[in-house]
């Protein structure tokens, strides 16, 4: 029996548009949101003229605001590529805070797209930023990219998208473990889609999130560009097909908590900026009776 939709978003509203001041449209693509010891927000993401270019993509955008709804103020460029640490492009940045320093884990590239490198770079003041100077963390294909930190117990659990096999093969979410964010153990499958190929696919951008006794597991583009499917679990480690939960059109979703609610973002190519919508979960870890547990 197919299993009810009850992970919704709200209307969507554009809260920054990167073009706002220049000749030409910008983009902002795979980003990621994070609030500072002051209470300001940040916005970081892949940034490029309009069209699409993704392998020439070697900035991350950088913006600031007070409220998460904007206003929105640019800044200068938080990260450019850097050949001579092996980067051929900037992805999918994702920043949190722990205890007085941020931690940025991005997606470098390479030469070999079957050994993608996964970096990190720190900061005390979401401004100025250093790479680890023991080089990549780690890597992983094909294109391994869009990383995903959260604490989860005793560790921390790094999510991202690569393939059943560095090669190639199904589309999968991975994820890797670690007791300092600097060492991350071996590779683990949390998901494994249908489709197979090698470089993008349906498991980029994934978001995992704890809610009322489940975890929701957020990928796209499913099935077009600008759609994501949640998936539900009793575990953050194995979300399954039949696990779906919901769908909601936007691309690149992360997901921010702030006024005691969840909301949920939305970018991408030709999407003029970054949007956000009021996110609803279910209330109770019974509501849809059909979902594997």
């Amino acid at each position: 029996m197919a299993t009810r939709e009850v992970v919704r978003a709200g209307a969507f509203t554009r809260i920054y548009d990167p073009g706002d001041g220049e000749t030409h449209p910008w983009y902002i693509n795979d980003h990621t949101i994070v609030r500072d010891e002051f209470g300001r927000w940040h916005l970081f993401g892949i940034t490029h003229p309009e069209p699409a270019d993704p392998f020439h993509e070697t900035e991350f955008a950088h913006a600031t605001a007070h409220q998460l709804q904007g206003p929105w103020t640019k800044r200068a460029p938080a990260l450019t590529v850097d050949p001579d640490y092996g980067e051929t492009h900037l992805w999918a940045p994702h920043v949190i805070g722990v205890d007085g320093r941020y931690y940025m884990f991005y997606a470098g590239g390479g030469p070999d797209r079957t050994a993608a490198t996964i970096n990190l770079a720190t900061s005390t003041d979401l401004f100025r930023w250093t790479r680890g100077r023991a080089g990549p963390l780690f890597r992983d294909g094909y294109d391994a990219r869009d990383p995903m930190v959260l604490r989860i117990g005793e560790k921390w659990v790094m999510y991202y998208c690569a393939t059943s096999t560095p090669s190639g093969g199904h589309h999968v979410v991975a994820y890797r473990t670690s007791g300092d964010l600097w060492h991350w153990g071996d590779r683990h499958i949390a998901y494994t889609d249908p489709t197979i190929g090698t470089g993008a696919g349906n498991t980029e951008s994934p978001f995992v999130a704890q809610h009322g006794g489940w975890w929701y597991l957020f990928v796209g583009p499913r099935p077009h560009y600008v759609g994501t499917d949640v998936f539900r679990s009793d575990t953050p480690f194995r979300f399954r097909i039949g696990d779906k939960i919901g769908h909601i059109a936007a691309h690149a979703a992360e997901l921010v908590w702030d006024d005691d609610r969840w909301w949920i973002t939305s970018a991408g190519w030709a999407q003029g900026g970054v949007h956000l919508a009021p996110l609803t979960f279910p209330t109770q870890r019974s509501v849809t009776a059909d979902v594997p547990r």
